[in-house]
């Protein structure tokens, strides 16, 4: 008979998100000082997300070099448009914080026991998903500002947005004492974030941000929403919709059905190709079978906050280091 084994509370790290958003807070040029507070501000998230959800371990999530680059060509050039639009100046201070996010990640990596998932084919993104797909019974708290994320929300699935100290449940919005955030319009606590629609609405205007094109430009949110309320029984209104045909600006012409099959593939986290799921899939598998048994963390964590001047952490390393010392327990089991 297999070992039932209670559930766990697990911290996944949109790792990029948390260091990089924390790096435009920073003020000042001194470059030593801004990608110091860059790695405290990651560092005290981390005791933070352990202490307020009473988390059992912690997962951090890396970048490779995303599969869906390989299937949509312009997927992120906007972003490769941006770099090269740097000054010098600029070239070298973003050359330096990748640098410090590569110490950081080799750190967590080799002196710790939090649980690294990285793969040359994924995102972040696809790791922190599967990892919820993979560990269905357990709760899960992603710590990213990135609403990406907000498909992904259910009983056992929330986000913590460490930008605006916000937790986002299934059930709403609340600040760092758990209480409703409220809007500023309707003086009401926020209404809860509706994962479906949200997931529906990107997938039909696309994701400027990744440079994922409109899959009917300029459509009409009340069309959007009417189509979405008949997504089931695929009526009337919805296939005057995704039957929708609209020229690019070669004068090609397009289906918004066929845009939108592919604006899925490339935004929600459930429809990656089968041979994308089962690289997730693996990941994830081969990472847990043998969790690490890092020993001396606290020695390890001393070093590297006295290398980059983290004088608070070092002085307090007691208090910091648990949640980098906290081992994925052995019955852990992946559901596939």
């Amino acid at each position: 008979m297999a070992k039932l084994k209670s559930p766990k509370t697990y911290l996944l790290f949109d790792s990029a998100n948390t260091f990089f958003r924390a790096r435009h807070v920073v003020r000042g040029d001194d470059m030593a000082t801004k990608t110091g507070l860059a790695l405290h501000i990651c560092m005290n998230s981390v005791k933070k997300c352990w202490e307020r959800f009473k988390a059992d371990h912690v997962i951090f999530c890396f970048e490779g070099r995303s599969w869906r680059k390989d299937v949509y060509g312009p997927y992120k050039a906007n972003r490769k448009e941006s770099r090269d639009a740097l000054t010098p100046a600029e070239q070298e201070a973003d050359k330096i914080f990748w640098e410090t996010f590569d110490e950081f990640k080799n750190f967590v990596t080799d002196k710790t026991n939090c649980t690294v998932l990285q793969h040359g084919q994924l995102e972040a993104d696809d790791l922190i998903a599967g990892w919820t797909q993979a560990h269905p019974d357990d709760k899960h708290i992603i710590v990213s500002s990135d609403s990406d994320f907000y498909q992904l929300l259910n009983e056992n699935i929330s986000q913590y947005n460490g930008i605006t100290d916000t937790h986002i449940t299934d059930k709403g919005y609340f600040d760092e004492h758990g209480n409703d955030i409220i809007d500023k319009k309707t003086k009401e606590p926020k209404a809860p974030p509706d994962p479906a629609w949200l997931l529906f609405e990107k997938c039909i205007r696309g994701d400027s941000s990744d440079n994922v094109f409109s899959a009917f430009p300029k459509v009409r949110k009340t069309k959007m929403q009417e189509a979405f309320k008949d997504r089931n029984n695929q009526g009337f209104i919805w296939n005057n919709m995704m039957l929708s045909r609209w020229l690019d600006h070669h004068g090609k012409e397009r289906i918004v059905k066929d845009e939108y099959a592919i604006n899925q593939q490339l935004i929600d986290l459930t429809r990656q190709p089968d041979h994308i799921k089962e690289i997730i899939f693996d990941t994830i598998s081969v990472t847990t079978k043998s969790p690490k048994q890092v020993a001396n963390v606290g020695i390890h964590m001393l070093k590297f906050c006295s290398r980059h001047d983290l004088v608070r952490i070092r002085d307090n390393v007691k208090f910091y280091a648990e949640p980098f010392n906290a081992r994925l327990n052995q019955d852990q089991t992946i559901t596939a």
